[in-house]
């Protein structure tokens, strides 16, 4: 059984809960946990002289635990040897060694790393004619069942809650098939396939049926992304539209998760509705924050009869009534509001975000894609400048990979025309456009860049940052790109964070001696370039905390394109008029690869300053909901404190 030192949680307190969910502190401490289960099994079946059949998946959900499984074959000499492995799915039509294939995942992942014998591991084939699929499926089940099934089933979950490529509607006695992809779920894939355009509409999946033969199913979930579908997975109805609550009606199943993936939960998201708690300062402004909310009132609206009936009759007796509980949830709330996030000179800074000294900080604003500065906190970038801090903005990545190839070539192209016009022989370069023209003609579809063409990419993208920091007012010497090692693969999957990374932040922030680091919070994606670029920050921060300098330095979280900070988790919001909306997205549009048809559009169909605009919205409309001040637009930060 599978426990974590993080989750104690008793059957009571998971009452809201149809199925068993175990949660973690991180993804990395998860996958151990599931590794070494595995591992014992495997073991067990190797003492009984039978073999281990396991059921895998692909995604970025099991990628850590391949990595454990890998290091327990070469460190603690665990064997594959009496081990057949299933693979859930496989996109069709797919070769076995493109670069999205399953195969070649699964074999750069795990297989090729492990004693697994060739013949004891089955993917499903994406090069079968349509003729041929119906009789493979019957036989790929056929052989699971020769085998006595699947001893344990690993998962993922999609955003709709499909499970392997049982999309929504799915039924419980579905076979293995060749299925239509959902839109979400192809969109979901369509960064890995340089656009939707490139995205396979149909894949060969295992069905329910044998998913829910298996004797054991671990489903993992990692990041605030899937917090949603868990939640309704695992306290929702059973239903076809969300096939993973199918699991619901399994005998051994379980939800493997980390603290951002759960954090819908009800034992976790309102505790005070599950067991007796003792009420900290967070709990009661999360409650009452989220009472008015559901309630659609004002904070100071709110009565003794609000809070009893909704289980919150214990933070009353404690701290009622409810007028004072109110009164000191509003003020709170209230001082989270400035227009000075840099700190307002000789003035009383008790109650504000930040301090008032020293009245001119060094401000050090950490974007991980050329363009996370001006889209997740520009009027607040703007507001710093203005009033007169030293800003810097240092861009983490080349975001190189974020670039349409019609727009590398246009570039390119201009070189050329450059040269031609004012007179400039450059043999070099007119070799350069010729093998890029060459390369990006007769490129496959999610074929890996070759350097020069990345290296044009990133000039676009460098040339749009400086344009942007340029439009706020920041001189040449105040733009710092770093390019991270980590990122510079060409392809979606990146290096994991490096000691270099880790150097490279520690060194430029040691240069600058910041009062203020801004850094992208999103926890949506463990493995997506925001998270590791914020771990980088993290331990930075954490090695260069003895410095003198460091007694001084307060780390501030903004939040990207995609989501934003809940109302109760808000520190300081920085209020914005009309006019800094619209000059906001005026330094958006400098970001001009990034406009008008986006290679990493995800679900959402808006372009990044429509997002920006809508999520900035949201924001002052939950402010002034609450009762509070109503502004055109706020963006929100937490503070980290190391």
């Amino acid at each position: 059984m599978i426990k974590s030192t993080l989750d104690k949680a008793t059957g009571f307190e998971k009452r809201f809960e149809n199925i068993n969910t175990v949660v973690f502190e991180n993804s990395t401490e998860a996958s151990k946990a599931v590794a070494k289960e595995i591992a014992s099994l495997i073991k067990s079946k190797q003492k009984e002289n039978k073999p281990c059949i396991l059921g895998l998946a692909t995604g970025s959900s099991p990628k850590g635990l391949y990595a454990e499984l890998v290091r327990l074959h070469k460190e603690e000499n665990l064997s594959f040897k009496n081990v057949i492995t299933f693979n859930l799915d496989e996109y069709y039509p797919m070769e076995p060694d493109s670069i999205n294939s399953y195969v070649r995942f699964m074999k750069e992942l795990l297989l090729d790393q492990v004693d697994i014998l060739p013949e004891n591991y089955h993917i499903p084939d994406g090069t079968l004619s349509k003729e041929e699929i119906a009789d493979y499926c019957h036989n790929y089940e056929a052989k699971i069942e020769a085998l006595g099934g699947i001893d344990l089933q690993i998962l993922g979950i999609g955003g709709n809650g499909h499970i392997g490529f049982n999309e929504s509607g799915s039924l419980q006695n579905s076979k293995t098939r060749l299925v239509a992809l959902d839109h979400i779920t192809r969109v979901a894939a369509s960064g890995d396939f340089s656009g939707l355009s490139n995205t396979p509409r149909t894949a060969i999946t295992l069905g329910v049926k044998k998913i829910m033969e298996a004797k054991q199913v671990i489903l993992m979930a990692w990041g605030e992304g899937k917090s949603d579908i868990i939640k309704k997975s695992v306290e929702g109805e059973v239903t076809n539209q969300i096939p993973a609550s199918f699991l619901q009606e399994h005998n051994n199943a379980v939800f493997i998760l980390d603290k951002e993936a759960s954090s819908k939960l009800t034992r976790i998201n309102r505790p005070w509705l599950v067991e007796k708690i003792i009420w900290t300062d967070k709990l009661i402004r999360k409650a009452v924050l989220g009472l008015a909310l559901d309630l659609k009132k004002p904070i100071l609206m709110l009565t003794d009869a609000d809070y009893i009936e909704n289980g919150m009759s214990d933070l009353l007796a404690d701290s009622g009534p409810a007028y004072d509980i109110n009164i000191k949830i509003f003020n709170k709330l209230q001082n989270t509001i400035t227009g000075w996030p840099g700190g307002k000179p000789n003035a009383d800074d008790a109650n504000r975000p930040e301090r008032a000294e020293p009245a001119k900080k060094r401000v050090l604003i950490f974007s991980p894609h050329p363009d996370d500065d001006i889209i997740s906190m520009g009027g607040t970038f703007m507001r710093l400048q203005q009033q007169g801090h030293e800003v810097h903005v240092a861009y983490q990545t080349s975001g190189n990979i974020a670039v349409a190839d019609d727009e590398a070539l246009r570039f390119a192209r201009f070189v050329i025309d450059y040269n031609e016009k004012f007179g400039i022989k450059s043999e070099e370069a007119d070799n350069i456009y010729k093998k890029a023209q060459t390369f990006l003609e007769n490129k496959k579809n999610s074929e890996i860049d070759i350097p020069e063409v990345r290296y044009i990419k990133g000039l676009i993208r460098k040339g749009e940052a400086r344009s942007t920091s340029h439009f706020v007012g920041l001189p040449d010497e105040q733009i710092h790109f770093m390019e991270l090692p980590f990122y510079e693969t060409g392809t979606i999957e990146k290096k994991p964070l490096g000691n270099e990374d880790i150097q490279l932040t520690m060194d430029l922030i040691e240069k600058i001696k910041p009062h203020q680091i801004y850094a992208a919070g999103d926890l949506a994606d463990p493995h997506g370039t925001h998270k590791v670029c914020l771990d980088a920050i993290f331990e930075a921060v954490k090695t260069l905390k003895p410095k003198p300098f460091m007694n001084d330095c307060w780390l501030w979280l903004y939040r990207g394109a995609w989501q934003e900070w809940g109302i109760d988790e808000v520190e300081m919001a920085v209020p914005m008029s009309p006019d800094q909306v619209l000059a906001k997205r005026h330094g958006i549009f400098k970001h001009q690869s990034q406009k008008d048809g986006v290679v990493f559009q995800g679900t959402d169909a808006r372009e990044f300053w429509q997002r920006a605009e809508d999520r900035n919205s949201e924001t002052a409309q939950l402010y002034n909901q609450l009762g509070l001040a109503h502004y055109a637009a706020m963006e929100a930060f937490v503070r980290w404190e190391f």
